[in-house]
């Protein structure tokens, strides 16, 4: 009756989407620069790498200027940036001449590496010309692809998604010249929106000189957002493909696993541990269709997950739960366009609810996934079911339904998203939500979300807000002079997106921020520019109207032209705990008020160095007692098939009123050896005293082409606390080895 209830408010929802579409005019916008014809060249091109071809003279050329370190220059190297198209795909082809190719730096064989330790050249396309969301495709000296997703227009910390992968192909030649790259890139591996076979993308040009810290760019973007300012969507160049014809591919991925577990388990009188040794075996086949040029179906049948790495170990010192990015590949493709956001990591959707439950992989049965764009509109559609597991977890099905468009200008957008999550038990969570982003002038945007959850044990009055969530934020984003960001949040108490992410509940929220930003303009400083600014947040409960959190200090920021990040700053903090809670073994922080002043810093050296390293350093008072906490991390690129990755994380925290202390520590090591760009071995290991383990994964990869993979994995659970309980437990807690293969038919 519930799951019958749950499609008939999915019906309603969808066809109050129809409404919209069909009611909602289409209101006009101006590009913010002309649109270039890119030419349909003739002729055979052979990706050797060399450029050679007559075909190369038709395309069209595309002057390079500097980004950084100087915004607007001329740049040091010169650069040779062509593109045209045939009916299948786009080429793009470019000299990268250097004065010294001897000092051409190479040190990867990774796909998706991705370093800025490398020397590299690739273009960005925003494919649906939307100004918001582009594709990246890079290559650095060594032929090593890298191809991601970029979203939210380039802002925010880490604003691409480096999981996603497509079909296309590449070759380099490193010449006395310099370094060359042609590119070819299928247009059934790009969704576009096509009015009588013409398209309008965006397209950006990029060159990394990593021994110089040096980016160059077409067209001529100014250094006005920071680091990925360069890849900006609503900073392209709109360029113009006639008689483009929709494509269709068809990619039929089956698999084929296999492998042993071990696993211990204690005995029903609970004095002893016993093995549990099981073989596995299981197949499964993800199908990928093109229903137009820009509409991709995606069906999966027994998905499996197996290759994926684990997720790092965190060390909690809060009452609140910790966040994981999703890495499953199957949720990549345009991935932002399902996400609402309500400020932080908080979110309508958080797609690691399907298939993981408290750390623990479930079994998904299948699902489908719908994304693209259809007469004005991005759609995106998610349908997933998973299998029961044990007594307490019964099978559910998960739904996503999302639509969103253009609206005044060619920055601004509303959107709706549906959520559903129904148990076979009769359980049912629906979340109905609404959001907009409007560029208002210049550089200022409002952000308005809106959401609101239904369950079988909640309270489905509509009119009731206490099962809603509302966010509000007005933000510059331009880093030079006077920036500010204020925001409004609210939380009620019967608030609970069922496949979503919320860190707390049942508050309210008031942040801001004001900064004054400044760019240099000098040969002779060493520093491409700085940033202060005021950041405070005021947390509520919605219950009595106390305080529950709160937080105001300065920050500085600077940059160098080498490649160097500092940002440090003292905060003071106020804490209200109704409730103790564990933030260690048998450590709790009581009930009571806290106020509490602390510093707060972070330091990232050049990336382009074959070395690089990175430390965060949080210190001070916390709540009763006192904080030491200090993280490490270097990446060292020793030959260009080995590298190595440490981490090294120390929190030191003593209550000396009640002579209670702790150190927590988290170290991980990664290894990753590439015989070529084809085969490639990785170690990861993870220590963390918190949670009184030790995890091992190695994996094998071949993978000789897009699409072909064979995986060896072997991973391996440890107990480092054996002797505190009862009986001891086992040296080895989980086991397994698994052997994975996937080959993708192209029709």
């Amino acid at each position: 009756m519930n799951l019958f209830k749950g499609y008939i408010f999915f019906g309603k929802i969808l066809l109050c989407g129809i409404l919209a579409w069909w009611i909602l005019p289409d209101i006009g916008y101006s590009q913010s620069n002309s649109v270039i014809t890119i030419p349909r060249i003739d002729g055979p091109i052979e990706l050797d790498g060399k450029l050679n071809e007559d075909a190369w003279n038709q395309a069209i050329s595309l002057p390079m200027t500097m980004y950084l370190p100087r915004s607007g220059g001329e740049p040091t190297e010169r650069s040779e940036v062509r593109v045209g198209y045939t009916d299948e795909y786009l080429y793009i082809g470019s000299r990268m001449y250097d004065s010294n190719p001897s000092k051409i730096q190479s040190s990867a064989l990774e796909r998706d590496s991705g370093s800025p330790t490398d020397d590299f050249f690739g273009v960005v396309i925003d494919t649906f010309n939307d100004n918001e969301n582009a594709l990246g495709f890079f290559v650095a000296p060594g032929s090593v692809r890298s191809d991601f997703t970029i979203f939210n227009d380039a802002q925010g910390s880490i604003p691409f998604n480096i999981s996603w992968n497509t079909f296309w192909d590449v070759v380099t030649e490193v010449n006395q010249e310099g370094w060359f790259a042609e590119m070819r890139i299928p247009f059934s591996s790009l969704r576009y929106e096509s009015s009588e076979g013409e398209v309008v993308m965006g397209l950006i040009a990029n060159r990394w000189i990593a021994r110089k810290s040096e980016s160059s760019v077409f067209p001529a973007i100014p250094n006005d957002w920071g680091w990925f300012g360069h890849w900006k969507p609503s900073q392209s160049q709109k360029v113009r493909f006639a008689n483009l014809e929709n494509k269709r591919p068809l990619y039929i991925t089956p698999y084929l696993l296999g492998g042993f577990g071990q696993q211990h388990e204690l005995n029903d009188t609970q004095t002893a541990w016993l093995r549990d040794d099981q073989l596995t075996y299981d197949a499964g086949v993800d199908i990928k269709y093109g229903l137009t040029s820009n509409l991709t179906l995606d069906l999966t049948v027994n998905t499996d997950f197996a290759q994926v790495e684990a997720d790092n170990q965190q060390v909690n010192l809060s009452r609140f739960s910790l966040f994981f990015p999703e890495k499953r590949n199957f949720f990549q493709e345009r991935a932002s366009l399902f996400k609402v956001s309500f400020g932080g990591p908080n979110r309508l959707f958080y797609s690691r609810r399907i298939g993981i439950n408290n750390g623990q992989e479930v079994r998904i049965l299948g699902g489908a996934r719908l994304v693209g764009r259809v007469g004005g509109w991005d759609l995106g559609f998610i349908n997933m079911q998973t299998a029961r597991q044990g007594t307490n977890l019964p099978s559910e099905n998960f739904g996503v339904l999302r639509l969103r468009r253009r609206v005044i200008n060619s920055y601004s957008y509303i959107g709706t998203m549906f959520t559903s999550r129904i148990g076979e038990d009769g359980t049912y969570n629906y979340a109905l939500g609404a959001d907009g982003i409007f560029r208002l002038f210049d550089d200022n945007y409002l952000t308005a979300n809106f959401a609101r959850t239904f369950e079988n044990e909640g309270v489905n009055d509509l009119s009731f807000l206490d099962a809603s969530r509302i966010h509000l934020e007005w933000e510059t984003r331009d880093i030079e002079g006077i920036g500010y960001n204020s925001s409004f949040s609210r939380s009620g108490p019967g608030y609970n997106p069922g496949i979503g992410f919320e860190i707390r509940e049942d508050y309210t929220r008031f942040g801001n921020s004001i900064s004054y930003g400044w760019f240099t303009n000098s040969e002779k400083t060493p520093f491409i520019n700085h940033q202060i600014s005021l950041d405070g947040s005021l947390f509520l409960s919605n219950t009595d109207g106390t305080t529950e959190s709160a937080e105001l200090g300065p920050r500085w920021s600077t940059s160098w032209k080498s490649g160097g990040v500092l940002n440090a700053g003292p905060g003071f903090f106020y804490e209200n705990i109704t409730e103790s809670f564990e933030i260690f073994n048998d450590v709790f922080i009581p009930s009571g008020n806290y106020h509490f002043y602390g510093f707060q810093g972070s330091y990232s050296s050049a990336e382009a160095s074959l070395i690089t390293f990175r430390t965060n350093l949080n210190a001070g008072q916390f709540f009763d007692g006192y904080r030491f906490s200090n993280s490490y991390n270097l990446t060292w690129s020793l030959t260009p098939k080995f590298k190595i990755d440490p981490y090294y994380e120390m929190n030191r925290i003593v209550f000396p009123s009640r002579d209670d202390r702790f150190t927590a520590h988290v170290g991980r090591l990664r290894l990753r050896y590439y015989f070529n760009n084809d085969l490639s071995i990785s170690t990861f290991v993870q220590y963390s005293n918190a949670s009184e383990s030790f995890i091992s994964n190695f994996r094998l990869r071949y993978n000789p082409k897009e699409g072909n993979d064979l995986y060896i994995v072997y991973n391996e659970g440890m107990n480092t606390d054996r002797y505190s309980y009862a009986p001891v437990r086992p040296l080895s807690a989980t086991r397994t080895i698994l052997a994975k293969y996937t080959y993708t038919f192209n029709y």
